[in-house]
């Protein structure tokens, strides 16, 4: 019994550490083609976050001003803006 374990173990662990390394490396191998893409676009998204259920803030850039709006399955709310002096 002991040893069914043992043996799934060192089975197991090597398959689950190289699908790890496989995530990783195509992240780092996609992710910055996929950030050069906005280099050529008048809106840029700069940062998102997260606030549970279906709804999340995010930082955007167009046409000189940061906004600042609140996305959920239904609506965009716009709740700050900030014009860039650059």
């Amino acid at each position: 019994m002991m040893a069914a374990y043992i043996i799934k173990l060192l089975v197991l662990l090597p398959v689950m550490g190289g699908l790890i390394f496989a995530a990783l490396w195509l992240y780092r191998k996609y992710q910055p083609a996929l950030m050069s893409v906005q280099k050529d676009r008048r809106v840029k998204i700069l940062e998102t976050l997260p606030m549970g259920g279906f709804t999340k803030l995010a930082v955007i850039e167009f046409e000189g001003q940061t906004l600042l709006i609140s996305v959920n399955r239904n609506q965009v709310h716009r709740l700050a803006v900030s014009v860039d002096e650059s």
